[in-house]
């Protein structure tokens, strides 16, 4: 901690130093986060029988997950479930839970009872906006100090959230008597998706991280850098006088919580009302990066044998850059459902209905299953005449078993207001077809006159079986952009 102590001594000075550029900030304390003799359990249900399809032994109690800064303690609901005849081995952790609804036994959902009848242990806790759990006086204090201070360890985002799914391990495991160590696998979207794959950076005890929804890579908006906001801002200007938006209309796009934010809501238009330059915010954004994102541990969670599957959407306000995410990182998993986001529920027409990609992760992180899930592809394109030719090949060991292309032209930048508000066109898609000679998917797209770039992506589908029942799993080609007329 001594490192993100000298940044704010740094920030709340002069300004943050060429020095600190250097370092690399690091809010999380693996050793005290392991450490169960600090965790004060306040027992509220101790271990007990539930009964249900699948019975199970259930206990809920509130951990100490920390302190934002001394005298501001941080605690937490955690419920244990485990099955009823014996010992759990490995985890299923989520935070994706109302301060409301972890206090009461609740049936398991489907993907639930599987784990458990295969002696998987769930555990549950609040990853949650800290005034649904009564805690709104914190949430303002903590949100203060960290605009002030720019602290990562006074934050809910980058340090109380991701430990508190690590605490909940601990906990777990510190009941020997109901938790055997094994897999530990982390699911949720938005903030349940952004903690855990922070956590999984910094805690090798966990395996798995199913995301939907949150940030992956470490793009320039999020890096704040100046030139990437300065386009969006002028994509913006230019979408308001085309749409002949009023000035209410234009605040809510230039105002936006989320856009652009680096690992959650938009801090960059209040740090620089309190004084803070481009500088300040870019070296700040790059001393935490290899802290926060996947995209800067690739190779260390590689070689940790992680899984990892993403679900970022191609509309979402918080994993608004999705072209240079596909651009710079085509080698992280990632499944795009059309016209997807938080608050889109329209939807495009032909989006897949059948997926249950959480269900097929899970169950082949935890057990043998029929079936391998895709790893992501290659993809190639070639300009015919008035056409795009693309194709999209998997590695011939493991085949896809359809192939379905959307396309766009003359997308807005990532992070526009153009990008997130205009939808994949109804009828621009295509089912493509499989080259059994080369093994791969293609697929002929029709150009419009004028068009400067088109973006397109592919989903593709494999099937996993499990106990006699399938499961349908995508995976999508990487995000593409294809400049079609030179400047």
């Amino acid at each position: 901690m001594r490192i993100a102590s000298l940044a704010v001594l740094l920030f709340a000075g002069l300004g943050l130093s060429s020095l600190l550029a250097k370092q690399k900030l690091n809010p999380i304390n693996m050793e005290g986060i392991r450490d169960a003799s600090t965790l004060e359990v306040e027992v509220i249900e101790d271990w007990h029988f539930v009964s249900g399809k699948v019975p199970t032994r259930q206990k809920f109690m509130t951990i100490r997950v920390g302190e934002f800064w001394p005298g501001k303690e941080y605690r937490v609901p955690v419920r244990l479930i485990v099955p009823a005849d014996k010992k759990a081995k490995g985890i299923h952790l989520t935070g994706d839970h109302a301060f409301n609804r972890i206090q009461t036994e609740r049936p398991l959902r489907p993907i639930e009872t599987l784990l458990v009848e295969g002696g998987v242990g769930l555990v549950y806790t609040v990853v949650q906006n800290l005034n649904q759990s009564g805690q709104g006086v914190l949430s303002k204090e903590i949100e203060a100090r960290f605009l002030k201070t720019l602290d990562p360890r006074s934050s809910v985002q980058t340090w109380g959230w991701p430990t508190s799914l690590s605490r909940a391990v601990t906990a777990a495991y510190s009941e020997s008597g109901y938790f055997e160590q094994g897999k530990v696998a982390l699911s949720g979207g938005s903030k349940n998706g952004a903690s855990p794959s922070m956590a999984l950076i910094h805690d090798n005890r966990l395996t798995a991280v199913h995301a939907t929804v949150s940030p992956i890579w470490a793009s320039p908006l999020r890096l704040s850098a100046e030139g990437a906001w300065e386009k969006m801002k002028q994509a913006d200007l230019a979408y308001v006088e085309a749409h002949g938006l009023d000035a209410a209309e234009k605040d809510k796009i230039f105002n936006h919580a989320f856009r652009g934010g680096y690992f959650g809501p938009e801090y960059v238009s209040f740090a620089m009302a309190q004084g803070r330059t481009w500088k300040d915010l870019k070296d700040f954004a790059k001393s935490l990066a290899d802290s926060v994102f996947i995209s800067r541990n690739k190779d260390a969670l590689n070689a940790r044998g992680v899984d990892l599957y993403f679900a970022p959407g191609t509309h979402d306000f918080v994993c608004y850059d999705i072209q240079w995410g596909g651009k710079h990182h085509p080698d992280i998993p990632v499944y795009f459902k059309t016209n997807s986001g938080h608050g889109k529920n329209k939807g495009h027409p032909a989006r897949e209905t059948d997926e249950s990609n959480l269900q097929a992760f899970l169950l082949q992180h935890f057990f043998i299953v029929e079936g391998e899930l895709l790893s992501p592809p290659e993809v190639s394109h070639n300009r015919l005449g008035d056409a795009l030719e693309v194709k999209v090949q998997f590695a011939s060991e493991n085949p896809a078993e359809s192939g379905r292309i959307w396309w766009m032209f003359n997308r807005g930048i990532d992070g526009s207001a153009s990008y997130l508000n205009v939808p994949f066109p109804d009828d621009q898609w295509l089912e493509m077809k499989f080259d059994m000679k080369n093994g791969m998917w293609t697929a002929t797209i029709p150009l419009n006159d004028g068009a400067k770039t088109i973006d397109f992506f592919s989903n593709h589908r494999k099937t996993i079986r499990y106990r006699g029942e399938d499961y349908y799993s995508y995976l999508s080609s990487p995000y593409s952009r294809i400049r079609l007329i030179r400047r």
